[in-house]
């Protein structure tokens, strides 16, 4: 198939056109930098289009639209802070986006659509593991936090109800802390590599030393390595069923506080877990069923440990270089 893909060069849009890619379909990526980085794009330039542009300029995306067999929407502003410092930006892209992409996709006779939502639209959910079909709800709408978990619902209503009508397939795939190397500074995994490569600058190898983390460390998330969250889009997309969702991840929980200890740990740090306080709106266990993505055969291969061995020894390297410069 011709995709197209808005957000191609962050994260996750990355590493699914390379997968998509070596799957046999054609590329266009869609994206206009603010927060992608085309660097990650370098190794496959070569085999894929690369249209720049801004994703609530209606006239740029459907232009780009022509011609495509599925629009894969992953353009968005994700990362905890911003969360609550630009939550008006986040919903501005969040509306505009999934308005002009569908409404692009009608336009030039798109048969399929894909929209990457998130795990943020459960937000306190009340049965874990998450099942896709829980009900939803926003626990507080003054709470900038909530606007990146709103966006994605409302982004999810709009392609539902337009997908009954002009599309052959609509899918939808929410994202469980999907993680890897170069996925960006403002996430977890990243933040706690950061302070434990300062902190063991000024350290012995052994020492116990305090780290603060926010909240109890008894939260519990289940964190997927990106080659395993790429594999099951491709299954999504190859066998995924119209106007469906699908929880993608993995079902291993672990508490933040053994998470940042598995982080020292790697950098010969013996922690003592400092809890501060914490924003309000965390939720306390994040943790999706995988029942309806094993039906279409997806089976995690990448262990914690191992994604966090490549992770980390990713994000040393590139803050070794930072400090040489």
């Amino acid at each position: 198939m011709k995709i197209l893909i808005t957000g191609g060069s962050g994260f996750i849009g990355s590493n699914l056109a390379k997968k998509l890619l070596k799957s046999g379909h054609e590329i266009t990526i869609f994206d206009n930098e603010v927060r992608g980085q085309i660097s990650r794009l370098n190794d496959i330039s070569g085999d894929i289009k690369y249209v720049k542009g801004d994703i609530r300029d209606f006239d740029a995306v459907s232009k780009a639209a022509k011609g495509i067999d599925l629009l894969a929407h992953l353009a968005y502003i994700n990362g905890t802070e911003h969360f609550y410092t630009i939550p008006e930006i986040i919903l501005e892209v969040a509306l505009k986006g999934i308005v002009n992409t569908v409404q692009a996709a009608i336009e030039n006779k798109v048969p399929q659509f894909l929209l990457m939502s998130s795990s943020e639209v459960y937000q306190t959910p009340d049965v874990i593991p998450t099942p896709e079909d829980i009900l939803m709800k926003i626990p507080d709408a003054f709470n900038p936090r909530y606007s990146y978990g709103g966006g994605k619902l409302i982004s999810e209503l709009y392609l539902i109800n337009f997908a009954r009508k002009y599309f052959d397939r609509a899918l939808i795939v929410r994202p469980h802390n999907i993680y890897g190397p170069d996925m960006g500074w403002e996430h977890v995994i990243p933040h706690f590599a950061v302070r434990a490569s300062q902190l063991h600058e000024h350290f012995k190898n052994g020492d116990v030393m305090p780290f603060e983390i926010q909240g109890s460390g008894l939260q519990t998330r289940a964190f997927s390595y990106i080659d395993d969250f790429v594999d099951g889009c491709d299954l999504i997309v190859n066998s995924g069923l119209h106007n469906n969702i699908y929880n993608l991840g993995t079902d291993e929980e672990i508490t933040v506080k053994d998470l940042a200890s598995k982080v020292l740990n790697y950098f010969s740090l013996s922690p003592e877990i400092i809890s501060k306080q914490e924003p309000e709106g965390q939720t306390n266990r994040r943790c999706p069923d995988l029942e309806k993505i094993r039906r279409l055969g997806f089976v995690p291969k990448i262990s914690l440990d191992e994604g966090l061995h490549r992770t980390l020894q990713w994000y040393e390297e590139e803050l070794k270089t930072k400090n040489r410069h």
